[in-house]
């Protein structure tokens, strides 16, 4: 016989069972009355952890960042009304960032909603199409029928969410009272031979059903029409964007060494930094492409781009110049990430397959000309001269952050970077290094929300060196996800920037407009945030030049918890240096000798570089 309180618990127990039956190690739990069924289920299941998280945003975002690190489906549980509203940012970012969470939210019975009970909204399918599978669970029943559905609906919702692509999938759950683990004679559950399946599971402790996505194979006929263009073609580039396949790195170098062609690698695609080949790896692309007239100087025939978007703007730009260009995307979600329309070609494939595939096809065909070592070249000059900018700089130039906190990383570090300015930084500045440290961002919809939490979601369960380098504006967004910091007693250094207000606005055309410019977009708010590390008994420092920065840093990596590191900044020096640096890169390449030039076919008028290049959205 198997016991249970109620019928609540007996429903929420077995579908708690089956999550971890099908492989759920996870779950962050945000307190509630509506929803402790399902939270003191997973409370008394020893083979799911536990995490406490007050604020249901921030959460959230921690759960989306346990699940970015782990690669594997992360629950979070939350009781009705506004509660289940606040998750969305962070399923919104799951969605388009191929994040596995399992959503699961308490509601009031079906007869309560609409008719004005307290903490009722509408829950129902309330995350839209932000979620491969929404469902609202009936109400709990303690019949066999009932208790093998729930079974089932677990392990759906587990295996549905791991799928390719990977993403969010949402349970609604009509809980009616008893809420408490009360004794009722509808919780004595007999057990007979009818019975087995539904109250037991599937002996050894296996998921009711052992669901596999596959790997999406490319095609024959695909392969062996590209292999043909690949050989044909001299003037290749292959686009590494941001994605989080630590296996990635050595499939597609060897791809690359097999066409002879230069890789341009976002600093989130986890192919700049490792021990593989990185003879190919173009990392200095964002300073030099910013030239216009050498940049459409360089016109590639054929480029194989993995990944999402990549980060830099000026890159971006560059493929939407070149849309002559035959351009294919290797992309094995089911989405269309082309918003500027120059996908010549979309292969929904694993992209190890797909790299594997190609090189071993591939019959080292002769390239004409030095095209590689173009992009080679100027990657190594814009680099030099972009570092030499940044060491003259008196004051503490934000671009530097990057540089400077490579000295001090780990072995196997993880560097989280917020959006707006942090991640273009990081993504320009941060050097190559044999140092495989991992680095990642909310990029699938880029927002300033959440970032706190997402970093020490990561740090909860990698047992790494975690960092996070995060604006002031989002900062303040996340402020009450350091509370995770404090109550798991997580390990993570949080460099926060403070230019008081939104920096990468003055980059944007809106700063020529003095009237308008700072209430609206710079917005100051006149904070430090010591106050905020004392309030969650954290580790702070304040530092005003680079060798408080490393004294910091090395402090923060000796000591237990987690640390805000603060830098003071300002907006209107910090566009300027940004400009020094671009400006050096570009005046240093046109004043190359002519033979110089033309030996790495160069070949373009030097005039002043253009601009009207601004960052676009935040």
């Amino acid at each position: 016989m198997q016991l249970f309180e109620n019928r609540n618990y007996a429903s929420a127990g077995f579908f708690v069972e089956e999550l971890a039956r099908s492989g759920l190690r996870n779950v962050v739990i945000c307190p509630g009355s509506r929803s402790s069924p399902l939270s003191v289920s997973f409370w008394r299941n020893t083979k799911i952890k536990t995490w406490m998280h007050l604020d249901e945003r921030s959460a959230s975002f921690f759960a989306l960042g346990m699940a970015k690190e782990l690669n594997e489906p992360v629950a979070i549980v939350c009781s009705s009304g506004t509660a289940s509203a606040n998750f969305m940012p962070a399923v919104v970012e799951a969605h388009y960032s191929d994040i596995p969470i399992l959503v699961l939210t308490a509601d009031r019975p079906a007869d309560q909603v609409d008719w004005g009970a307290l903490q009722t909204i509408d829950q129902t399918r309330i995350y839209g199409r932000h979620v491969k599978w929404s469902l609202d669970m009936p109400p709990a029943s303690t019949e066999v029928s009932y208790l093998t559905y729930v079974r089932s609906v677990a392990n759906r919702a587990y295996f549905t969410s791991i799928g390719t692509p990977p993403g969010p999938v949402h349970i609604n759950f009509h809980l009616s009272e008893p809420l408490e683990p009360v004794e009722l004679p509808e919780g004595f559950l007999v057990m007979d031979d009818s019975s087995e399946l539904a109250l037991m599971g599937r002996p050894a402790g296996k998921p009711l059903i052992e669901a596999s996505d596959g790997i999406k194979i490319p095609r024959e006929e695909d392969i062996t029409d590209l292999v043909s263009l690949f050989n044909s073609s001299n003037k290749g580039l292959i686009i590494c964007g941001p994605q989080t396949d630590s296996r990635l790195a050595d499939a597609v170098t060897q791809l690359a060494r097999k066409l002879n062609y230069p890789i341009l690698c976002d600093v989130l695609s986890q192919v700049r930094n490792g021990y593989h080949d990185k003879g190919l790896v173009v990392d200095a692309y964002d300073a030099f492409l910013r030239d216009g007239n050498l940049a459409r100087s360089l016109i590639p025939e054929i480029v194989i781009r993995f990944g999402s978007l990549p980060v830099s703007k000026p890159l971006v730009q560059y493929l939407e110049q070149n849309r002559q260009s035959y351009q294919i995307l290797i992309d094995e979600s089911d989405g269309w990430r082309d918003p500027d329309r120059v996908i010549s070609r979309v292969l929904h494939v694993d992209p190890i397959s797909f790299c594997s595939d190609v090189s071993s096809r591939i019959n080292n065909p002769p390239r004409l000309g030095n095209w590689k070592d173009v992009w080679l070249n100027l990657s190594e000059i814009s680099r030099s001269y972009a570092t030499e900018a940044l060491e003259e700089f008196d004051s503490m130039f934000e671009g530097r952050i990057f540089p400077e906190l490579s000295k001090f990383l780990p072995e196997g570090s993880i560097v989280f970077a917020g959006n707006s300015m942090p991640i273009r930084d990081m993504d320009t500045f941060m050097p190559i290094s044999d140092n495989s440290t991992k680095f990642l961002s909310n990029r699938g919809v880029s927002g300033i929300d959440g970032v706190i939490s997402s970093a020490l979601g990561v740090s909860a369960v990698s047992g790494k060196n975690t960092f996070l380098v995060i604006g002031d504006i989002s900062f303040f967004h996340d402020m009450n996800g350091l509370l995770a910091a404090k109550a798991h007693s997580l390990n993570c250094t949080i460099i926060v920037v403070n230019n008081d207000g939104g920096g990468i606005f003055s980059f944007l055309p809106q700063y020529a407009y003095d009237d308008i410019f700072e209430p609206l977009f710079g917005t100051p708010h006149g904070l430090t945030f010591r106050a905020a590390a004392d309030l969650y008994g954290l580790e702070y420092f304040l530092v005003n030049n680079w060798e408080e920065f490393g004294v910091a840093i090395k402090q923060s990596l000796t000591t237990e918890g987690t640390t805000i590191v603060e830098i003071p900044g300002d907006r209107d020096s910090n566009v300027t240096m940004h400009r020094m640096v671009w400006e050096r890169v570009s005046s240093s390449i046109h004043s190359l000798p002519l033979r110089f030039r033309e030996a790495f076919s160069i070949n373009y008028q030097a005039t002043d570089q253009d601009d009207s290049y601004n960052e676009g959205e935040v």
